[in-house]
């Protein structure tokens, strides 16, 4: 199990570079082994294109001991904010934190990015807006705590003045496609904003997103 996790950290860390979520050595990505309570995450100031699954440090989630990392290196600074998330959210599976351009520009100025696109129904988001939890210095237990709030809301969420999360409880893969559609709606809400002078556009409440179903499936 844990070899397949530093594998899908691994992959999904070098797709994050590759599509621009994260640039240089920005960013972090875990997984969650939930049965052995241990945690796959990236280390701290690797290059991504020289990154490899045996660079993945294996942590325990119940007081953050590295149990398994190659010489020289550490967790990524961020750990414990990684850490919080899952301790905070029981049914998390794997956590990716970007620094992507739209959604990072809304984080900056602490602002929500509400729901301008139905979408946003499959991202946990409970009142139809990725929320920001308040700056905390990155890597400090203040910036594990900041996010609790945020992180019971909804599944993606902003770090003020500092980047975006998206948490799945499935597989890491999952987080980032979150990931994806927090920069995508980002883009779309600066657009949107763009457009119209400033003025807020229309947005789905948290009922209208709600009340989706497939047309197959029985109302």
């Amino acid at each position: 199990m844990l070899d397949q996790l530093r594998e899908e950290v691994c992959a999904v860390a070098k797709r994050a570079q590759a599509d621009g979520l994260c640039k240089h050595k920005s960013g972090n990505f875990s997984a969650l082994d939930a049965d052995a309570g241990l945690v796959a995450i990236t280390p701290s100031g690797v290059d991504r294109d020289l990154l490899a699954p045996k660079h993945i440090v294996v942590m325990r989630l119940s007081d953050g001991t590295v149990l398994e990392c190659p010489e020289g290196l550490r967790p990524t600074s961020e750990y414990l904010m990684h850490l919080a998330i899952y301790r905070t959210r029981p049914d998390a599976r794997a956590i990716v934190h970007t620094h992507s351009l739209y959604a990072t520009s809304f984080a900056i100025v602490g602002r929500p990015v509400p729901a301008v696109i139905y979408e946003m129904f499959t991202l946990g988001t409970s009142q139809a807006r990725f929320p920001v939890a308040p700056y905390a210095r990155p890597g400090s237990p203040e910036l594990a705590d900041s996010v609790v709030d945020a992180c019971r809301e909804s599944d993606c969420f902003l770090l003020e003045r500092h980047g975006a999360v998206a948490l799945d409880e499935t597989d890491v893969a999952g987080a980032y496609l979150k990931a994806c559609y927090v920069e995508e709606i980002s883009h779309l809400y600066f657009n949107a904003l763009q457009i119209g002078g400033g003025a807020e556009p229309a947005t789905f409440s948290a009922e209208e997103l709600a009340a989706w179903h497939h047309p197959d499936d029985k109302a």
